[in-house]
């Protein structure tokens, strides 16, 4: 299945003004960059962020919240939501936010 293009399309301006941020085909699905670090992707028809192990494990206490698992193994201190659930910008824009302040946090690759 490929990615939610629709998705990735709503994503992309918030990152226009990020300074650093790099758009990439990852994993079958589209990736958010900031200093060589994942950020945010979409992921089929999910939305994955990066939030940190605290941060990550609070927000999987919200509905639509998953642990980011596509390979059986999930992924500490990410998660994805589905995009259905993500109906208006400022929920989105929030979730968006929440993850550049994590990734600022981690050592340029």
């Amino acid at each position: 299945m490929p990615y939610d293009d629709a998705l990735a399309d709503r994503i992309r301006p918030f990152f226009r003004s990020v300074p650093g941020c790099v758009e990439k085909k990852m994993f079958g699905g589209n990736a958010f960059l900031l200093g060589g670090n994942m950020c945010v992707g979409v992921w089929k028809e999910f939305l994955i962020l990066r939030l940190g192990p605290e941060q990550g494990a609070a927000a999987l206490l919200q509905p639509g919240m998953k642990e980011f698992d596509i390979t059986g193994k999930p992924m500490r201190g990410w998660v994805m939501v589905d995009a259905a659930d993500l109906h208006d910008r400022p929920a989105l824009k929030a979730w968006i936010d929440q993850a550049v302040r994590f990734v600022r946090t981690l050592p340029v690759k």
